[in-house]
Formats: C-alpha cells, sequence, structure tokens
C-alpha cells in the first residue's frame, strides 16, 4: 500500500511523520532539572476559597500590605477533601500581590510532615483550566477552518514549544554558547515548520533558503549593535533572578543576542513563504515564464509585505511597552532621553534589526524561487521536445 504511493504525497507527508516523531520524543525526554524542586516536602494542588479574613490586611488606598486568612477545600492531592487555612501575604506590590475572594478557587502549596499538614501558603489564583479552554477553542476553530494545514499549523506549534523548553532552555542553563545554540534550534524549526507547509521540495528549498538568509543577517547585526549600543542581557526580565539561584556563570548578554534573531524568526519565516507561495502561483499560471519574470514578480511581493511586516514587529516589541511609555509622558521625559533609555534601546534593536532580516529575506527568496521553480526538471524538458 505504501509502495502505492506517489514520491511527491510521501515527500509531503513525510515532515509530518518527522514532526510527529520528534514531538513524542521532545515529551518524553527529560530536561535534566525535574528534581529542581525548592519545596521537597509539599504538595502543589488546587482548592476552593470557602471564607476569607482580611482583618490583618493594611489598606493604605492603592496598595495593600499584611496577610488575608483563607479558608480553603483542597481539592486534589493527598489531603483532597480537607478543610484548612491558607496564608495569603500581601508586600504592597500590585504586581505581585493578589488577593482572593469567597469562591475562588486557588494553587496552593501545602507543607507536610508525616501525613500531617502543617501550613498552606496561598500561591496564586488557578488559570490552568482557562488556558486549556483557550488553547482548545483556538485549535478547534484552526482545524475546522484549515482542515490538514490546520493540523500542521498545530504541529508546528506543540514542536516549537517542546524545542524551546526541552531543547534550548536546559542548554542555556548549562552554560552552552546561547547565540549557537539559539541560532542552531531556530534553522532547525525553520527548516520543519517550512516543510510542514510545503513537504520536501523546491517550495520548501525556495523558503528555507530565503528564511535561513534572513535569521543569519539578525544573528550578525544582533551581536554588533548589541555591542554598540552597550546593552546588557539583564535588560531581560527576571534574567537577574538566574543569577542570584546559583546560575551566576550565565552569559544574559549572549542570551539577548539570540533573543533578537529567534524573536523574528517568525516574521521571516512568514514573509519567506508568503513569496514562495506568490512565485509558484504565478509559475504554475505561466509555465513558460522565465526566471528573470518569475524573480520580477517575487520582488514585487515582497515590497508589498515588507511594510505591513515591520509595522507588525513594532506593535509586537511595543506593546508590551505601553505603560513605561505613559510614564515617560507623564514625567515629561525629553525624547532623547527616552531613546537613550535602555530598555527602549533594547526594543529598538529587537524592532530595527528584526526588520533588516525582513529586507533581506524578500529578495533573496524572491531570487531563490524565481530561479529554482522556473528550473524544469530534465523528464520534463523531454516530454515537452518530444
Amino acid at each position: 500500500m505504501f509502495a502505492s504511493i506517489s514520491k511527491e504525497k510521501k515527500l509531503y507527508y513525510l515532515p509530518v511523520v518527522i514532526c510527529l516523531l520528534c514531538v513524542v520524543l521532545l515529551a518524553f525526554l527529560p530536561t535534566g532539572y525535574e528534581d529542581a524542586v525548592i519545596f521537597t516536602e509539599a504538595d502543589h494542588c488546587t482548592a476552593r476559597v470557602i471564607a476569607c479574613d482580611n482583618q490583618a490586611i493594611i489598606d493604605t488606598g492603592l496598595v495593600r500590605s499584611g496577610e488575608q486568612i483563607c479558608t480553603i477545600r483542597l481539592l486534589d492531592g493527598s489531603f483532597k477533601g480537607q478543610v484548612t487555612s491558607g496564608v495569603n501575604m500581601l508586600n504592597g506590590s500590585l504586581e505581585q500581590d493578589k488577593v482572593f475572594q469567597e469562591g475562588d478557587t486557588a494553587l496552593v502549596l501545602v507543607n507536610q510532615k508525616d501525613g500531617k499538614i502543617l501550613s498552606v501558603s496561598m500561591i496564586d489564583h488557578y488559570r490552568l483550566g482557562g488556558e486549556l479552554l483557550l488553547a482548545g477553542l483556538f485549535t478547534v476553530l484552526l482545524l475546522a477552518f484549515a482542515r490538514r494545514t490546520g493540523f500542521r499549523a498545530v504541529l508546528s506549534f506543540v514542536l516549537t514549544v517542546l524545542m524551546i523548553w526541552k531543547i534550548l532552555i536546559p542548554f542555556y542553563l548549562r552554560g552552552a554558547n546561547p547565540v549557537w545554540i539559539g541560532l542552531g534550534v531556530t534553522l532547525l524549526l525553520t527548516v520543519l515548520i517550512i516543510a510542514l507547509v510545503y513537504g520536501f521540495s523546491r517550495r520548501a528549498a525556495c523558503a528555507t533558503a530565503g528564511a535561513g538568509l534572513g535569521i543569519a543577517v539578525t544573528c550578525v547585526l544582533g551581536i554588533l549593535f548589541t555591542d554598540l549600543f552597550r546593552i546588557h542581557g539583564a535588560v531581560m526580565s527576571y534574567s537577574e533572578s538566574l543569577l542570584y539561584s546559583g546560575y551566576q556563570d550565565l552569559n544574559l548578554t549572549q542570551i539577548f543576542m539570540a533573543s533578537i534573531f529567534i524573536g523574528a524568526s517568525g516574521a521571516v519565516m512568514d514573509l519567506a513563504v508568503d513569496i514562495t507561495s506568490a512565485v509558484n502561483e504565478v509559475v504554475e499560471k505561466r509555465p513558460d515564464i522565465g526566471w528573470r519574470e518569475a524573480v520580477q514578480s517575487g520582488f514585487h511581493v515582497g515590497r508589498a509585505a515588507m511594510g505591513t511586516m515591520t509595522t507588525t514587529l513594532l506593535f509586537a516589541y511595543s506593546g508590551g511597552y505601553i505603560a513605561l511609555l505613559m510614564v515617560f509622558m507623564a514625567q515629561g521625559t525629553p525624547l532623547y532621553n527616552i531613546f537613550n533609555y535602555k530598555y527602549v534601546s533594547a526594543e529598538i534593536l529587537h524592532t530595527v534589526i528584526g526588520s533588516f532580516g525582513l529586507c533581506t529575506v524578500a529578495p533573496f527568496t524572491a531570487l531563490t524561487s524565481g530561479i529554482l521553480l522556473t528550473c524544469k526538471p530534465k523528464k520534463a524538458e523531454k516530454q515537452q521536445a518530444g
């Protein structure tokens, strides 16, 4: 039965098989940090808040401090069904603090010894149920609309998450060179994701070559301009916590460099696939077209797409810094101070260097797709001559 399948179909479905195998292997691959648990004699479980005692909370208007005592019923774990008290510490930080109400579902840490509960700490509101619901709705919508292509998109998403969590992050924590590891993982994902779209074909080769060049350009420029701007990797959120957790030998600046081309790789792949698909459509409609005309068509598509792509990067990177920009405006900070601020400079690096990658991937993908897709196999040339 397998032998009766054409070579083109085999090459089209082979990436799906490879990616499924990778997903299964990565799912069972240990990271090596499974035993790095801070609380060894504690259980993480969910609990329903039955009542709240807010008498020990000090309310200063905007922020709260003190502690909140919650009566809770444990919903799972070793003490499922038991009713106990949990302590919610408030430190006067709107970002970190949380206040529970009756009926809330909370994630709690149960400290126990010899089968008895010693104390319960209220960790946070339980959100995993809502997250799973949202992911499920997205998957159903994608599969219903795009069907087989939607399945491939879901597969590429899962593969990317597992590659980052099981390969990239553990290697970074072990002190491997962040730039080389990041580049290797990104290029491997680029090959697999584009192959999921096109199969192993000429189109995949065109899009992969173009995307690879764009990623390489962002990598080189990211290294050069991070040094030029004197940006330290500590500008990344929570990065300093790593240094204080026993990982003081990590090179945060190189990790930041790698984050630049990793962050831009999605847009680079998108543009490479768009241009390749457009050129392929032109070649299929006009089989007699020359490679120069095909390349020119790719250039036209690339020019049209780059305008929106660069704006996409700007929105993606600046969206998380709206509050910071509001602070600058509220304080009347001069523009030259704003642009010189290291956090703003870091986002400029992300946005502009990512845009450089898009500017290079467009012409190169147009060139490779125009040449490769108009190059006819020898068998086809003989058939046309005959």
